[in-house]
């Protein structure tokens, strides 16, 4: 129904920025709740960030509030993950969720059905 690819991952120094994007295809004339994951090497998956089926709600990890932002651009079918500030505990892979039922946002993965392959991010110290 819907298919997501992430891109805009590399590698960057502590305390600087990057700019994950999330390409959605398919049935994009439907509005989908949105958000961020990372899985560091040995850990769980986790939360970064969400963002309401229409945009009106955000959410974000306690970890990464203050630094990072999520936005969308509805014509192009575009979400992003703006990082700054980026610390080595941010380094991991990075992937996009989407699920068309979420009210507000939720921050439990199995919520979302859709995911894209993730793209990594590495911060060196």
């Amino acid at each position: 129904q819907v298919q997501l690819v992430e891109s805009g991952g590399g590698l960057v120094q502590a305390g600087g920025s990057l700019r994950l994007s999330c390409a959605a295809s398919g049935r994009t004339d439907s509005t989908y709740a949105m958000a961020w994951f990372r899985q560091a090497p040995g850990k769980e998956r986790e939360f970064v960030a969400g963002i309401s089926r229409l945009g009106s709600s955000t959410y974000y990890a306690d970890s990464v509030k203050g630094r990072f932002t999520i936005a969308r651009e509805y014509a192009k079918n575009m979400v992003y993950l703006q990082m700054n500030s980026l610390k080595a505990e941010d380094t991991a892979v990075y992937y996009c969720a989407a699920d068309p039922l979420i009210v507000g946002v939720r921050k439990e993965s199995n919520e979302y059905d859709y995911w894209g392959q993730g793209t990594q991010v590495t911060v060196s110290s």
